[in-house]
């Protein structure tokens, strides 16, 4: 008598790596050729179950190697409270639970919250990784996603076209330690708004679409990569470029690693592991395939255990940034600087390895970015780098203070001492704000401080409210001089705290009047906004005697930018009045362009 597993059959569809181009893991969804077998069960919680272990037994008779995608409703996993069936199954053919990702998926409305959270927590315990399905255009609650903290979340592709939510939720995947996917993409466009939102993996059509067999190759467009989110001193997050592993068990033979490199040409290496998934032993590809070639080599070798020919795992947590993995790489054996890396999880456990040479692109890449928006006069980033990082610290919820900071009568300054003292001035001071905000890092401050050298005698800094002390003291309490003749300097500085801003916009809109107020102040000057209050705190300076115009252009300030306003025609917005949000983080050239 037939079943209704018998008109059963499973598609396969790949999850991309966007900034690899590589296959990271493979989906495996379900395709009854006749009745509804996925609408029973949503109903059934121990049909979805069994659907998700036929997946997992489909997928070993397709000699599916990739890490695995199941999916399950969110109600399966709390009514069972785990899920057997699928631990067998996997028990079974040989894969280890790490290897399986498990999706959770809608309708999550009406299921028992705590007893969701109790069984993926069971889940874990036996090594499955847990997946939040059809975020965006679902309903599960933003509690209950962060409660769950799961390493991936997936976005449907309708967010693409909000691309304003999609950055909110990779901030989110930050801070729960999760990787950032978006479904369905279909076109080159939705390709390159999920990389530019900060998409590290994807899904869709454009891809590849479901197959009966594993996918091997997969097309991914050449898009110019996402700026990453992290300072360019902290380096991009290691997750971006984790790949897939070769798993086999510590006990091994040569004989199986032999099989499986001969079988997938694409593997570099082979990772032997212990029964919880801690890597214990490295095979690489080249030497392990040149110690079995030699003579007698496979016959002293294939029945025996692999881990003689295996090295000491190279690992680093998946906390890690790129830098830190070619650190690992560079104070190791030379001959082993184009091994593998093992990305483990904070129980040791391996999640996937990175390869030198997708670091070493990727890196070099946002090295000729980053010198490319840097000032040539002092090696800082220009205003675009640092808006960015504003907009990042608000998406986060972030508190921070954004400074802005010039030169009193930088003109004076260079008709009096040459271009040649204005520019060593400014180099000087660039470098006292670079070397104050890098103390605040290695103070252990909340966040760190950016410094942007805006143009001329112009800077601008974003930072935690609690590393503005010693900023102001590095700064103000220094002396400083230019052929001689001493200068001070004003500081303006806005407080953000969380949900007083929009953007960065916003920001300076508020910063605005604050540097006027600065200006008006004799000698070294210090003045403090909050946004969305009026008025100020002077924290140094004293009260000139003869106050500048409040009406005046922020451009006409004194010592704004000195020559470079001359012979500008007043704001289109009437003669002295200032821009839209009163100033612009704009580039303006070094301090050369100012005289």
């Amino acid at each position: 008598m037939p079943v209704w597993s018998d008109s059963l059959r499973f598609a396969f569809q790949p999850v991309v790596n966007l900034s690899t181009g590589a296959i990271a893991a493979q989906e495996i969804l379900a395709r009854p050729e006749s009745g509804d077998v996925l609408a029973e069960a949503r109903r059934d919680p121990e049909l979805d179950g069994r659907l998700a272990a036929f997946a997992v037994r489909a997928a070993a008779r397709k000699e599916a190697l990739l890490p695995l995608h199941v999916n399950v409703f969110a109600g399966t996993v709390a009514d069972l409270g785990g899920l057997a069936a699928l631990r067998d199954a996997v028990t079974e053919v040989g894969r280890l639970p790490w290897e399986v990702t498990v999706d959770l998926g809608p309708p999550f409305t009406h299921v028992p919250q705590p007893a969701l959270l109790e069984g993926v927590a069971r889940l874990r315990d036996e090594g499955f990784r847990i997946c939040a399905d059809g975020v965006g255009d679902g309903d599960v609650p933003l509690r209950l996603l962060v409660d769950l903290a799961p390493e991936l979340v997936k976005l449907d592709a309708s967010l693409l076209d909000r691309t304003a939510g999609v950055r909110a939720m990779r901030a989110l995947c930050e801070e729960l330690g999760a990787l950032l996917a978006v479904e369905g993409v279909e076109t080159e466009r939705q390709c390159a708004a999920a990389l530019a939102a900060g998409a590290q993996l994807g899904q869709g059509q454009l891809f590849a679409p479901p197959m009966r067999r594993p996918a091997v190759d997969v097309y991914v467009p050449e898009v110019e990569a996402a700026p990453t989110p992290d300072a360019p001193h902290i380096g991009p997050s290691v997750r971006q470029f984790v790949r897939p592993a070769a798993l086999l068990p510590a006990t091994a033979s040569a004989g199986q690693v032999r099989t499986l490199l001969t079988d997938a040409p694409d593997v570099s290496g082979v990772l032997l592991v212990n029964t919880r998934g801690v890597p214990v032993r490295a095979v690489d590809r080249d030497r392990f395939l040149l110690s079995l070639s030699g003579r007698y080599g496979h016959a002293l070798y294939a029945d025996r255990p692999a881990a003689r020919l295996a090295d000491e795992p190279l690992t680093v947590g998946v906390d890690a940034t790129a830098w830190e993995v070619l650190d690992l790489l560079a104070d190791g054996q030379r001959n082993r600087t184009g091994d593998d890396v093992a990305v483990v999880d904070g129980e040791g456990r391996c999640v996937g390895v990175v390869r030198l040479a997708d670091l070493v692109r990727t890196l070099a890449e946002s090295r000729v970015e980053e010198a490319a928006g840097l000032n040539p006069l002092t090696r800082l980033p220009g205003s675009d780098a640092v808006t960015a990082e504003v907009d990042r610290w608000i998406a986060q919820g972030r508190p921070f203070a954004l400074s802005w900071l010039d030169v009193d009568d930088f003109k004076q300054v260079n008709d009096g001492a040459g271009f040649a003292a204005g520019d060593t001035l400014i180099r000087e001071i660039g470098a006292a704000l670079k070397a104050v905000a890098a103390d605040t890092a290695r103070a252990g401050l909340p966040e760190q401080a950016r410094v942007g050298h805006i143009g001329g005698d112009d800077f601008v800094l974003l930072a935690a409210p609690e590393a503005l002390e010693p900023v102001a003291a590095a700064v103000l309490d220094a002396s400083w001089s230019a052929g001689g003749r001493e200068v001070t300097l004003s500081v303006a500085t806005v407080d953000c705290p969380p949900g007083t801003v929009a953007d960065h916009r916003q920001a300076a809109a508020w910063l605005a009047p604050l540097k006027q107020a600065a200006k008006a102040l004799r000698g070294a000057s210090w003045v403090v906004g909050r946004a969305g209050t009026e008025g100020h705190r002077v924290r140094r300076g004293t009260p000139a005697t003869r106050p500048e115009p409040s009406s005046a252009p922020v451009s006409a300030q004194r010592g704004g930018g000195g020559a470079s306003h001359r012979g500008k025609p007043d704001s289109p917005y009437g003669p002295g009045a200032a821009a839209p949000y009163g100033i612009r983080l704009e580039e303006r050239g070094s301090g050369r362009a100012t005289a």
